[in-house]
């Protein structure tokens, strides 16, 4: 990853504690969430997991974390959802 990617993702990981899990009150970047982000020169993946299986508010969730990053990078931004089950283990460190 070139250095510019680099900065993209921690500015993106910025963008994105302001975005809260409804539910638990903390940001998806704390819990864990985001698991990854890859820029590219026309846009960026990012790939997240929900908390709970069928989350109600999932749609919610990308929705916002789809916005936060486009307004951080200026570029589109692609969200998926990956199947890995989340586990408090995931939260960053002081945060558990």
């Amino acid at each position: 990853m070139s250095e510019t990617q680099g900065n993209e993702v921690e500015t993106i990981r910025q963008a994105l504690r302001g975005v809260f899990d409804p539910e638990i009150g903390m940001s998806v970047v704390d819990l864990g969430m985001i698991r990854e982000i890859t820029p590219t020169d026309k846009s960026v993946a990012i790939k997240m997991i929900l908390t709970t299986p069928f989350c109600p508010l999932a749609n919610m969730l990308v929705s916002q974390v789809q916005s936060a990053a486009e307004s951080a990078v200026g570029r589109p931004v692609k969200v998926t959802l990956g199947t890995e089950p989340w586990d408090p283990s995931m939260m960053e460190k002081g945060q558990a």
